[in-house]
């Protein structure tokens, strides 16, 4: 295990006057603090004040799961709260998931680049890492065979669909059908990474895997799929609210998972969470995707006017993040180091994202955080430092 490149850079940025496209976090002034303090408040007023303070199941808090489940089958995954499992966001899942189904020299298929989180979870259960390609260029036969003479098996494929986490690049609804074809013939687990899904600004909606999954087999107890949602980027990342819905018997391992590792997930938290969801949840996100997909846009609009020639970059339909690929021989490392003193600007090197430290010409921008304003100086003040990399 090592520190998240990411998480360190992060202390970095206390400065006022950097730049900063680095953290890949939601706009602290779009929070629903006041609907969060009248959910806080209303929890510990009354008779049944004493339940948010209290111990309480590993599964969750009912209500909330009564919720999701609902919530869930808006998305086309008919289930039950019984299918779902509160954890202390969704990369407590991902930590869970890792040690569920993998055993040191196991293979995990994942993306190439993928989300850091997930490899910083996957990393403590030791697995040998494989390109997840869900366009058809590697087949089950080949990777179960590479896995088996690396001494295991190929155990689960770990992916983000949606706007995902570092490129901001969707899978379409045929590479979705691909990877769960390949998943079949393997035999196992696909985990899927939500984290983004509620956070579309353009483009037609895609089905979670879940959902497809879903469909193909008959039900959510047949299913594969594993969907690891989060109320971070939707309602507020400080409360530490995620969910696992999928078939009971991974659900019930999960569980016993999260009573030897922390008992449950803060009650007080669940129930606040549970009252603002209810009130406002679809409202709340209607307006998080007008002020963020105004930022994209606006970023990607500064990208193109000022980035010289020899870089690219994705074009994400939703999301947080877009990513730039660089002229080869450009380490994007190097060029943080210099940006943050000559440019005051702040991004994110895209080796992070590689299980195998690729990738070093490339790098990843968060428009989440910053105004339109900022985004403008900033790509100019990037397109300057790569003019004279």
């Amino acid at each position: 295990m090592k520190a998240s490149e990411i998480r360190e850079l992060l202390k970095l940025l206390d400065q006022p006057d950097i730049l900063s496209f680095a953290g890949g976090i939601p706009d602290p002034t779009l929070f629903p603090k006041a609907e969060f303090a009248e959910a806080m408040a209303e929890a510990m007023s009354g008779p049944g004040a004493g339940q948010a303070l209290q111990y309480s199941v590993s599964e969750g808090y009912g209500p909330l799961r009564q919720w999701l489940s609902r919530h869930m089958g808006t998305l086309g995954v008919p289930c039950a709260a019984e299918n779902i499992v509160i954890t202390s966001g969704s990369q407590q899942a991902l930590d869970y998931l890792g040690k569920l189904f993998i055993t040191p020299g196991d293979t995990a298929l994942v993306g190439w680049p993928t989300y850091l989180g997930a490899l910083g979870a996957f990393n403590a259960c030791e697995p040998r890492y494989a390109r997840l390609d869900p366009w058809g260029n590697a087949d089950a036969a080949t990777l179960q065979a590479e896995a088996e003479a690396a001494g295991g098996r190929v155990k689960m494929a770990y992916v983000s669909p949606d706007f995902a986490n570092p490129t901001g690049e969707t899978l379409d609804a045929a590479g979705r059908m691909r990877l769960l074809d390949m998943a079949e013939s393997l035999g196992i687990a696909v985990i899927e990474d939500g984290a983004y899904q509620a956070l579309r600004y353009d483009g037609a909606q895609v089905p979670p895997m879940l959902a497809t999954d879903v469909a193909r087999c008959g039900g959510i107890d047949a299913a594969r799929v594993i969907y690891c949602g989060s109320f971070s980027k939707t309602l507020a990342p400080g409360l530490r609210v995620g969910w696992v819905c999928a078939a009971k018997p991974v659900i019930e391992r999960l569980v016993l998972l999260k009573q030897a590792a922390d008992l449950h997930s803060p009650t007080l938290n669940q129930i606040a969470v549970d009252h603002v969801a209810r009130r406002l949840f679809d409202a709340h996100v209607a307006g998080l995707r007008t002020v963020y997909g105004a930022r994209r846009d606006r970023m990607l609009v500064a990208l193109a006017r000022e980035m010289p020639d020899g870089v690219t970059w994705t074009k994400p339909e939703g999301g947080m993040f877009v990513w730039l690929n660089l002229p080869d021989g450009v380490d994007a490392a190097a060029l943080l180091a210099e940006s943050l003193k000559s440019e005051r600007v702040a991004f994110v090197p895209g080796s992070a994202f590689f299980a195998d430290g690729s990738g070093r010409n490339t790098l990843r921008l968060s428009f989440s955080c910053a105004t339109e304003a900022q985004i403008d100086e900033g790509m100019a003040r990037l397109a300057r430092l790569l003019r004279g990399a």
